[in-house]
């Protein structure tokens, strides 16, 4: 039996039935420039031994732009050497003034750990002793004072910086009074919540280095977003020039959308999209192609992971596929990482831990069980597949969600599209004003300073009030026994939150995250299946009245949905768009909700196994919503069919949002309502799930058209009969619920 190429695999491929598009990139050269002159020759040298002897286009005006002093915004695809956009000058920095300090900031420690061995063995083949350290949470004592001494570079992530670096800066004077470079890596996920908390621990940043008289230059890298630059002065306060010029080359790349066949035609079940990958992924290992599978929980990946150990054990042994998340030990990943760059790895199954910029070299194909959520993370995920020469092909398997089945059906929409935008909120006045807390406690706070867009003056005489500040003359100084930043977790918004404490080891019970009142009472309450970095615990006891929360390790197929009695009130109306039968508005809403029972929903189907009841109390929550009211409905359709019509309706909204507006499903909630308490029409709200909102709603109320005119088209081109779990859902029998919906939709 000859082992077969990938081109052979390929054009077997393309006569499998299943395949709905096929799409090709063109290959594309390198484009380079020399070396510039200014560059220490030691640098020079270094850069030589590992073989680069010329810049891709990105990287030589990232350099030329930032010796100008400018502040930059990288934005290039996986794998083109980014690095280099932000390592070259900073050690460029250092060779000329042993004084000049940076911090680097990633959003993970994996990926700090990453980047400092990869700048260590630069700094080693340089030869000038340039300290470079990492600082966070397993840094020990012994060396954080070398560190806040001695380090030239401190490469930390925003959580630590803004706990242990910024309220101790007295212990940092080097750092903040020589601070010429501050990189921010991989920006797009500093979005909704945790980028809102980021913006103002960077203006805290910026106000400390003043404080020591050092101005830093921001240098940004970013994957594909459509929005880099906005997001990036937003985040930084400064005005930012974009580089997007990739030189770096990639070879042909074949992306192919693959539906699964139906198994059950009138409620279009598909085939299990884990079966077809394994069946997929299969192929290509027999024939010793390198392939990484990636799966959107840690349950499927370990599934996908031990049917594939198994079908391929005698052909190629079980060692060569190994699995890859969050929460396998640093050692193991550091091994399977190097075990795939020398090829000895033929498989890699993982959930989005591999997204970020991790080196693993690259593979060959890329195989996605499911879309991944948003056009941004699949270009990450493909990404992966692309040797620099040669052919490459990524095979996206859909599921049976609405989402996927959006998206197989509307490749244009997917690939002719700029990805999503990235919202973040940092006027969202809960957030800012810890945020003022901890800038009070750190420096005391001038009258007439600036602490972002707003005017705070009226905030800090608040805290005044409050006795948190005490004022003296035109000067706020803090005058609480309390450290405010100790309270505050840059991945939630309400500071009052419930903690998740994981007791599967009796012997060692750890805190494994923290979740915001609100969100715990529909994904915390008893028996719900809680995922953590891919991994299911069902939680065993929700403790409401001491805000903890107990779970243990389980491995289920299921996973559960939890049902709100919703009540809105409209408080107050921002924008509103009228039109002929219905009226769009956008503002401020207050959500009264009581959680009533949750479901059981099996993975692969979608559909309901089971039920249970919630006893928690009504929670209040203010935050901002878009609303659309019908104003004129054909008295026909009947009450009780247009509840159903709604349901659906808001069913398709809750899994289309998150394609248009860069979000998670459970960032947004859609409520409708028969008859709404203010006007008496039946309405749909969209509100953000946070309180005081950050942007989401409003991009809704922007891109409504769009966005209904992608809801329409999702139940349009739905394969069923009549609704199915993929569109409008089950419940509505014999009343012709598609077509009704879509007159509905038009109506809007």
């Amino acid at each position: 039996m000859r082992k077969k190429s990938l081109s052979d695999l390929i054009q077997e491929l393309r006569s499998d039935e299943n395949i709905i598009n096929w799409h090709e990139i063109e290959p594309q050269e390198a484009r380079t420039k020399p070396i510039p002159e200014s560059i220490d020759p030691r640098i020079k040298a270094a850069l030589g031994k590992k073989g680069i002897g010329e810049l891709y286009t990105h990287q030589y005006s990232a350099y030329q732009t930032l010796r100008k002093g400018e502040h930059i915004v990288a934005v290039t695809p996986t794998a083109s050497g980014k690095t280099l956009c932000y390592n070259l000058p900073v050690l460029q920095a250092v060779a000329e003034d042993d004084s000049s300090r940076a911090l680097y900031l990633f959003p993970t420690k994996a990926l700090a750990q990453d980047q400092k061995s990869e700048l260590n063995e630069i700094i080693h083949e340089m030869g000038i002793d340039i300290k470079s350290f990492t600082y966070d949470g397993d840094t020990s004592p012994a060396i954080r004072q070398i560190v806040r001494k001695a380090g030239h570079i401190v490469i930390t992530n925003p959580d630590m910086l803004h706990s242990a670096i910024l309220p101790h800066h007295t212990k940092w004077v080097s750092l903040f009074g020589n601070l010429k470079y501050i990189v921010i890596d991989e920006l797009h996920t500093y979005r909704g919540v945790f980028g809102s908390h980021v913006a103002n621990v960077i203006r805290r940043l910026k106000r400390i280095c003043k404080f020591y008289g050092s101005d830093p230059v921001f240098i940004c890298t970013s994957a594909t977003i459509a929005n880099p630059k906005e997001l990036a002065e937003q985040l930084t306060g400064s005005p930012m020039r974009l580089i997007d010029d990739n030189g770096a080359p990639r070879g042909r790349k074949h992306f192919v959308f693959y539906n699964p066949p139906i198994v059950n035609k009138p409620l279009n079940i598909r085939k299990s999209a884990t079966v077809e990958v394994n069946r997929l992924a299969m192929q290509f290992l027999k024939n010793n192609v390198q392939t990484i599978v990636f799966a959107r929980s840690r349950v499927r990946v370990e599934l996908i992971l031990s049917h594939l150990q198994e079908l391929v054990k005698k052909e190629i042994g079980a060692k060569s596929i190994r699995g890859y998340r969050g929460g396998y030990l640093p050692k193991q990943r550091r091994e399977i990482e190097k075990g795939l760059r020398d090829g000895e790895i033929l498989g890699v199954v993982s959930t989005n831990a591999l997204e970020l910029g991790v080196d693993i070299g690259q593979l060959q194909v890329c195989v996605m069980t499911g879309y991944p959520g948003s056009v941004a993370s699949t270009w990450q995920q493909a990404g992966r597949a692309g040797r620099r020469h040669g052919e490459a092909l990524v095979l996206m398997v859909a599921g049976s969600t609405p989402i996927d089945q959006y998206i197989v059906h509307n490749p244009e929409y997917f690939f002719d599209r700029s990805p999503e935008s990235a919202r973040i909120n940092p006027e969202n006045l809960i957030i800012l004003v810890d945020h003022l807390r901890c800038a009070a406690y750190e420096i005391p706070f001038r009258k007439d300073e600036e602490f972002g867009p707003l005017d705070v003056t009226d905030i800090m005489e608040y805290l005044v009030e409050e006795n948190v500040l005490h004022r003296n003359g035109n000067t706020f100084y803090w005058a609480n026994q309390s450290f405010p930043a100790s309270n505050i977790s840059l991945r939630s918004a309400s500071q009052e939150n419930v903690v998740i404490v994981d007791q599967s080891d009796v012997a060692n019970v750890r805190i494994i995250g923290e979740m915001d009142r609100f969100s715990a009472m529909t994904l915390l309450h008893d028996e719900a299946i809680y995922l953590h970095e891919g991994v299911q615990f069902q939680v065993e006891k929700l403790d409401w009245d001491h805000k903890k929360a107990y779970v243990r390790e389980v491995d289920v197929e299921y996973y559960t949905d939890a049902n709100l009695a919703v009540q809105l009130k409209v408080l107050e109306i921002d924008k509103t768009l009228s039109r002929r039968t219905t009226a769009i508005h956008y503002g401020d809403v207050v959500v009264n909700a009581l959680p009533t029972i949750f479901k059981k929903i099996k993975l692969t189907t979608g559909e309901n196994i089971g039920s249970g009841p919630i006893f928690l109390p009504e929670e209040e929550l203010h935050t901002s919503a878009t609303w659309m009211e019908l104003k004129d409905v054909d008295p026909a359709i009947g009450t009780k069919t247009l509840e159903q019509l709604l349901l659906g309706i808001s069913n398709v909204l809750k899994h289309i949002v998150p394609i248009h507006v860069m979000c998670d499903r459970s960032d947004i909630h859609v409520v409708s309502q028969i008859r709404a308490a203010q006007t008496q029409l039946p309405t749909i709200f969209l509100y953000d799930h946070y309180p005081g909102g950050i942007g989401l709603a409003e991009d809704v109320f922007k891109r409504f058209d769009e966005i209904k005119a992608a809801a329409r088209s999702l139940i349009k081109k739905c394969p069923c009969s009549d609704g199915c779990p993929s569109c409008i859902g089950t419940e509505i029998e014999g009343i012709n619920g598609k077509q009704k919906s879509i007159q509905l939709l038009d109506q809007l």
